[in-house]
């Protein structure tokens, strides 16, 4: 029975900004959850490098190289599934950008840009697949969130915002969706050994306070998040809705 509730086996994930990093970890959990994985990213050799990396591994998946800002191209995405008889069961809204300046210095262009990468695009993604998930009565949406989902830092509004307004977009889809069979949650990631924070992991002063600041005293790692996808992306979750399950050593339970 335990078995059976995690099997993903006969669903579609497609997993935003999968090429590498949390996503492409989080892809790889799915794909061995038995899932079939539509990977994505904007650049489209990448795209299809790790779909043959997927499929030598054992794995069934397919590429879908788009950007997430780019709403037309979003739609034609979709269509593309539709006409080929693809239905995606699981999203994962993964994609995202960082920007670290302080607000005085940061111009609107700049806002945006994170705004429209990291918070719009899981809008308009969502969108989209949720409108085929609705309609087919079952669905599954992953939206990652972060720390800043509940916490503030200084140097990085824009990503705060937009990861606090994740939190919100993910209870606004499971105030609507609900009702119709699919179940929207997010993960909030806490400081974790990717590219993205590849600065930050080599500034001692950052790392050393990372370490003390997290009760598990140390970073996370990207397949740490493959238990919380695998759980929120399967039939386990099935009365889950509209929650963020923060995966970060512990940091946001103490002072």
């Amino acid at each position: 029975m335990s078995q059976t509730l995690f099997d993903l086996s006969g669903r579609v994930a497609l997993v935003t900004g999968s090429t590498r990093g949390l996503g492409r970890a989080m892809a790889e959990g799915l794909a061995a959850a038995g899932a079939r994985l539509v990977i994505n990213g904007t650049d489209a050799a990448r795209v299809e490098a790790a779909v043959r990396e997927f499929t030598a591994a054992g794995h069934a998946a397919e590429g879908a190289a788009f950007d997430v800002t780019d709403e037309a191209a979003v739609v034609h995405a979709f269509e593309t599934f539709d006409a080929r008889g693809l239905a995606v069961d699981i999203l994962v809204n993964n994609a995202g950008i960082q920007l670290r300046k302080p607000m005085l210095e940061l111009s609107t262009a700049e806002w945006r840009k994170v705004l429209d990468t990291n918070l719009t695009s899981a809008f308009v993604v969502g969108r989209e697949a949720g409108r085929r998930m609705v309609a087919r009565g079952r669905g599954k949406v992953i939206n990652i969130g972060s720390l800043t989902s509940e916490l503030a830092r200084a140097t990085v509004a824009p990503y705060t915002v937009a990861k606090g307004g994740i939190k919100m977009l993910t209870q606004a889809m499971a105030a609507e969706w609900a009702a119709h069979g699919v179940q929207a949650n997010a993960i909030g990631p806490g400081y974790m050994l990717t590219d993205m924070n590849q600065a930050l992991i080599d500034n001692p002063a950052f790392d050393a306070w990372v370490k003390a600041r997290t009760p598990a005293k140390r970073w996370g790692k990207p397949e740490e998040l493959v238990g919380v996808a695998v759980f929120l992306a399967s039939s386990a979750s099935d009365y889950v809705n509209g929650q963020i399950i923060y995966v970060d050593g512990g940091m946001t339970a103490v002072l």
